[in-house]
C-alpha cells in the first residue's frame, strides 16, 4: 500500500514545478492526465501534491480566521480551522501534522475501502496504488477551499469529486455511471467532509 518506487514507468516527475504542472494539467485536461500520469506503484509525487493542497487550503483558513479576529476581514458562516487558539508555534506544529500523518493516513483509508468497493465491479481495475494517486489529484480544484465563500467552497468540492470519479473510471476501466457509484461513499469522505464540501452546500442551497 505504501510503496514507493525510484525510477516508476511512467508517473510523474518530482520537484516544485511539476507540482505546478500537474496542478494545471489535471485542472485543464483531467482525462488524459489520470490515463497518462499515474504509474503503478508511484505514490510519492502524489501525496505530496495532496500534502501541498492541503497546506495552502488549511494555511489560507487559518490566516482568513486570524484577519477577521483583527478586524480586517469578514468570515461570514465561515468554519473555524482547528489551528485557532493555538500559539503560532504550535499552530505550525499542528499543520505540519495535519499534511505529513493525517493526509496520508486518510487518503490511503480512503482508498482501501475504494478497492473494497471496487472488487465486485471492476474486474480489470489497477491496484491500490493507482487509486491513491487518482485521490491525491483530484483534490487539485480544493487549493482555493480555505476561502470564505460557500460558493467557492461548494464549487471547488463537487469539481474535485467530478474528477475523482472521472479518473476512477479511467484508471479501473470503468463506465462513467459505474464509477459514480462506487465512488460516491469516498468522494463524500474527503471532499463531502475533508473539504467540507456538505457543509458549504447547505450554506449555499439553505438545507
Amino acid at each position: 500500500m505504501t510503496q514507493w518506487v525510484e525510477n516508476p514507468t511512467g508517473g510523474r516527475d518530482r520537484g516544485p514545478a511539476a507540482l505546478v504542472r500537474a496542478w494545471a494539467e489535471i485542472l485543464r485536461r483531467p482525462r488524459r492526465f489520470f490515463r497518462t500520469g499515474v504509474a503503478p506503484g508511484d505514490q510519492a509525487p502524489g501525496l505530496v501534491f495532496a500534502s501541498m493542497v492541503v497546506l495552502v487550503e488549511e494555511a489560507s483558513r487559518f490566516a482568513v480566521v486570524h484577519l477577521a479576529e483583527r478586524g480586517l476581514l469578514s468570515t461570514g458562516p465561515f468554519d473555524y480551522p482547528a489551528l485557532i487558539g493555538f500559539s503560532p508555534g504550535v499552530a505550525v506544529l499542528v499543520l505540519l501534522a495535519i499534511i505529513m500523518f493525517v493526509t496520508p493516513a486518510t487518503v490511503h483509508l480512503t482508498a482501501a475501502v475504494q478497492t473494497l468497493l471496487l472488487v465486485p465491479t471492476a474486474p480489470d481495475r489497477g491496484g491500490i496504488s493507482e487509486t491513491v494517486q487518482v485521490l491525491c489529484y483530484a483534490m487539485a480544484p480544493c487549493l482555493f477551499a480555505g476561502l470564505p465563500s460557500p460558493e467557492v467552497r461548494a464549487l471547488v468540492a463537487v469539481w474535485g469529486a467530478g474528477l475523482y470519479v472521472l479518473g476512477t473510471a479511467t484508471v479501473h476501466d470503468l463506465r462513467l455511471p459505474v464509477a459514480a457509484v462506487v465512488g460516491a461513499v469516498p468522494a463524500a469522505i474527503v471532499f463531502g467532509y475533508g473539504f467540507r464540501g456538505f457543509h458549504a452546500l447547505s450554506l449555499v442551497t439553505g438545507f
